[in-house]
């Protein structure tokens, strides 16, 4: 079926991701364009929009990409970036300076079609540096902003030319943080640009198996099925694609899965009528050898990823089908963040975007049904598949498993370093009634759509959650050097916490199991399962002398597409429930809470 398709062009980071996921939430198919893509694979779209962009500037560059898109019969709206190439190519204004962060009062000029339904201010989210100061003849003021405690006015937030059908957006319609983003969305792609709503995850699953059969032809496909939504969702769509007999799929123990879950997963598997194609192995020995000494989170992840290629290699040899392609449950966060597309930042690698993968790839031998998709897109297409709601909302779980949630260091962390970070941070925490103190260990996080591995720090009082919260984001908008705030679940922060040296071994991850078994078994007894989109639980080598080595964090969050996430509340009977039992584990001297949104932290802490 032909669907009216909108082209979101990429210009780096999250934000073509996060606008392309709300025009399809419309039921119109929207398609990732490069900025260099020639003129010719824009010409089916009913419309164009411009993403942001974290590292370009309107403003004394002329960012590459095709320009002739202006001259294109269809309607362009531009997002930031985009809103001021727009105003830039028509005649408009940009200078270097204005910047607005956060929240901002839009307020219009005029009713107009792309906030009908809306009232004359809005809540929108700014995150920009270049500003519009006067645009061209063809274009008006369509709002303006009110941003700061003074109120100071911003002009042309919002600008268009009904004539040329051309507008723009200062702000950033696609986060949650703008409160009607949709709607806005909405006006423009199903108002102004006319799509017709006709695509949806049934019929995009069909257009999947389409694309598997053209891809494969008359080969076969072997899956590496962790048994997680995504290669749950990929298995079944490759049996739709191929039929059982053109499918072997893998489950590999690496060791790093969690308590019992080899088990449940070829349960699972044999319940959707899998099981006879399912082959096991139990590779323990292997990646445990492979990540001894290790403690560089990028490296464990490459080292992970290397091995399961190279248990999925001998495995097909020992099964006679060196000749099948490699299936995989890639979603896009998962390219997203491996830097897979030109302008995006290397956040984490995923272990299926490591090099010999991508050599794979690059010659045609991978797989990926999903490779498009978010995961609430992968979740709607589990139930229009028809598997079962246990298998679809399951939590997801990474493919490199606890070995990205057992933290390792060498215990040489300068601890002397961390005092001016600590002063600064104690000062704001401290009319929140909190003490702050950085933790001597890095984290991953995610700032600005660009990577940084950043100290955690420990926020140590009574609450509420909402003043933790609100202090947490303070210190990250004010201290450098901060990229998580953990609070502390005992009354009282030891009086010194020393970076510990650890690696990946069997002791620690068994310990780790114990740990999350205890907070997934919470979860579900209080149902809280069903609310919380994932809670990593994370084991960081922290020593508080005469107490213990390891330091036990959760991570509850609630997202969507896991590109952005908000921490979750636990009710402090729960609270107090989980710091008991965690702290009753071996070796174990605290528990913290995970009060960090996405950005400046990343779901998993490596």
């Amino acid at each position: 079926m032909e669907h009216d398709a909108v082209a979101v062009i990429d210009f780096g980071g999250q934000y073509a991701h996060l606008i392309a996921t709300k025009v399809r939430a419309l039921g119109v198919l929207a398609e990732i364009r490069q900025p260099e893509d020639p003129i010719e694979r824009f010409q089916s779209y009913q419309g164009i929009i411009i993403s942001g962009s974290p590292s370009l500037s309107a403003f004394g560059e002329d960012a590459d990409y095709t320009r002739a898109i202006y001259d294109l019969p269809v309607p362009i709206l531009g997002f930031c970036f985009g809103h001021q190439e727009i105003a830039k190519h028509y005649g408009g204004q940009v200078i270097h300076g204005g910047r607005e962060w956060g929240p901002a009062d839009l307020q219009l000029v005029r009713p107009h079609p792309l906030f009908e339904g809306l009232g004359a201010t809005e809540r929108v989210w700014m995150s920009h540096f270049d500003s519009v100061t006067a645009v061209g003849p063809d274009f008006e003021e369509l709002g303006y902003t009110l941003s700061g405690t003074a109120g100071e006015r911003h002009g042309f937030a919002a600008i268009g030319s009904d004539r040329l059908r051309r507008y723009g957006f200062q702000f950033h319609p696609e986060v949650d943080d703008t409160v009607h983003g949709e709607r806005m969305i909405a006006n423009f792609v199903l108002g102004i640009c006319g799509c017709r709503p006709t695509w949806t995850t049934s019929n995009y699953a069909a257009e999947i198996i389409d694309r598997v059969r053209t891809q494969v032809g008359d080969g076969r496909v072997f899956l590496l099925a962790s048994g997680g939504v995504d290669s749950t969702v990929a298995a079944r769509l490759l049996a739709e694609a191929l039929g059982p007999d053109r499918l072997r799929l893998l489950h590999i123990d690496n060791g790093l899965m969690r308590q019992d879950e080899s088990r449940q997963v070829l349960h699972n598997l044999a319940q959707m009528g899998l099981g006879a194609q399912t082959h096991f192995v139990d590779a323990t020995d292997e990646f445990l050898t492979a990540l001894a000494g290790v403690t560089d989170p990028e490296t464990k992840r490459r080292h992970i990823g290397a091995t399961f290629v190279t248990v999925f290699e001998r495995e097909a040899r020992r099964l006679g089908i060196t000749d099948h392609l490699l299936g995989q449950g890639t979603i896009y966060p998962d390219t997203i963040e491996t830097g897979g597309t030109r302008r995006a930042d290397v956040i984490k690698t995923h272990h299926n975007r490591v090099p010999v993968i991508e050599d794979m790839i690059a010659a045609g031998r991978v797989v990926e049904p999903l490779a498009e998709l978010y995961k609430v897109e992968v979740r709607r297409l589990g139930e229009a598949l028809g598997l079962p709601p246990e298998l679809v909302w399951r939590h997801p779980f990474p493919g490199p498993g606890l070995g990205i949630r057992l933290l390792c260091a060498d215990g040489g962390e300068d601890t002397a370093a961390l005092a001016p970070l600590g002063a600064a941070a104690a000062a704001i925490a401290a009319p929140y009634g909190l003490a702050a103190m950085p933790l001597p260990i890095r984290s991953v996080g995610v700032k600005a759509d660009l990577r940084s591995y950043e100290h955690p720090l420990l926020l140590t009082g009574a609450g509420p959650w909402d003043q933790v919260v609100a202090a947490a984001g303070q210190i990250f908008q004010a201290v450098a050097g901060v990229n998580r705030c953990v609070w502390n679940l005992e009354p009282e922060a030891p009086p010194e916490i020393r970076p510990a040296a650890a690696t990946v071994t069997r002791a620690r991850l068994d310990l780790l199991r114990a740990a999350d078994a205890r907070v997934m078994d919470a979860l579900r007894r209080h149902g809280l399962y069903e609310v919380i989109w994932q809670c990593p639980t994370v084991l960081v080598p922290l020593a508080a002398p005469g107490r213990g080595d390891e330091f036990v964090v959760i991570r509850p969050v609630l997202s969507e597409r896991a590109m952005t996430a908000a921490p979750a509340e636990l009710p402090p009977a729960v609270r107090a429930e989980l710091r008991d039992a965690l702290l009753a584990l071996p070796g174990v001297w605290g528990v913290g809470l995970d009060v960090t949104s996405k950005p400046p932290g990343t779901i998993e802490w490596e």
